[in-house]
């Protein structure tokens, strides 16, 4: 059994390092649901009885949902056959099933700066019911443990686990996951005053449904009337005025870009600042506005606002800093109600017009 594991555990190691670079994925990370199955092995802490000697296959069905990149939830159906002990040598066997509602956190997605890896690790917490039935092998021994019980046994479950999931496909990806479950003290007919605990490890596969497509933002058409042909004049003669010279006014546009989730200018979009500031000086005669945006592929409506007031509050920050009188400058949000670009990341963008 334990060589078994091993080479079980060895290829799914080999599956996760088949690719290293991260898919470009054109559907939204969450919401989705999944239907999962999972096969391995199962242990039961017996009272004074070898572990390893009591280990027996296991499976798993599950049916669940993500409904952010970072919380889900699932129901965990898990049995069936299960094996005590009794020193120095008497094994009995036993079946069970047990039911379990977990919740899933993405650890990955929790601390990562992103909604999306192909590699997550999940951290596991459920309750639930454990249905223990088939004691015929102690029942029938000779054996006569004062807690045995005969037709079944019904026991509280909480689980604790932790899962590697790789990201194969869109629809598929492949698990690896470990688990201690706590049971009734009688669970396994025998009694030491504590919980009973189960462990186990399993491999698995997963399906994963009802993703949407990321929203593609097009810039509607332009389009420009036809202007009325004008009713002709009559033909007036007069002295032509002299030209007035055209004074360009000034003006500046300036586009600062921005990684995801961050609000300050590094690198070369804080020299556009710099530039901007210096554009400012040099004509005390313009204003400028400058307002922020949020791309609408990431993220969602609320947080999305914060982000755009925070991009366009820390750029007028740094004019202030730079001796810009405020009165020149005005500031608005628009988080991801308007998209100025067509390409999505394009739009955590801050735009400053001065003029």
């Amino acid at each position: 059994m334990k060589k078994i594991l091993l080479l079980a555990v060895m290829a799914f190691t080999s599956v996760l390092s088949v690719s290293a670079q991260e898919a470009q994925i054109d559907y939204k990370p969450a919401p989705y649901m999944f239907i999962g199955l999972q096969g391995g092995l199962q242990t039961t802490l017996a009272e004074d009885y070898d572990m390893f000697k009591l280990i027996t296959p296991t499976a798993s069905v599950s049916f669940g949902a993500f409904f952010t990149p970072v919380v889900g939830a699932r129901l965990h159906v898990n049995g069936i056959w299960n094996k005590s002990g009794i020193k120095p040598d008497f094994e009995y066997n036993y079946n069970y099933v047990t039911t379990d509602l977990d919740l899933l956190l993405n650890l990955c997605t929790l601390f990562g700066r992103k909604d999306y890896y192909p590699l997550n690790v999940y951290l596991i917490g459920g309750i639930g019911l454990n249905y223990a039935f088939n004691n015929d092998d102690l029942t029938n021994s000779a054996y006569r443990l004062p807690f045995a019980w005969d037709d079944y046994r019904l026991s509280h479950n909480a689980r604790v686990g932790a899962m590697l999931d790789y990201n194969l496909a869109k629809h598929w990806s492949v698990n690896l996951e470990v688990s201690a479950n706590s049971l009734s003290d009688r669970y396994n007919s025998q009694v030491n005053q504590k919980d009973d605990w189960q462990l186990t490890a399993q491999l698995g596969l997963a399906y994963k449904f009802g993703f949407k497509k990321k929203p593609v933002v097009v810039p509607p058409p332009v389009v420009v009337a036809p202007e009325p042909t004008p009713e002709p004049a009559p033909i007036v003669k007069k002295e032509e005025p002299k030209p007035v010279p055209v004074v360009k006014k000034p003006e500046l546009r300036t586009e600062i870009f921005y990684a995801i989730r961050e609000t300050i200018p590094v690198g070369a979009e804080k020299a556009k600042v710099d530039r901007l500031i210096q554009f400012l000086k040099e004509n005390p005669s313009t204003k400028v506005a400058v307002t922020g945006y949020a791309d609408v592929g990431t993220g969602n409506p609320r947080i999305n606002l914060g982000y755009s007031k925070g991009r366009a509050e820390n750029v007028a920050r740094a004019l202030t800093d730079a001796g810009i009188d405020a009165s020149r400058i005005t500031v608005d949000a628009k988080g991801d109600t308007v998209q100025p670009f067509a390409e999505n990341d394009k739009n955590r963008v801050t735009i400053a017009i001065a003029e």
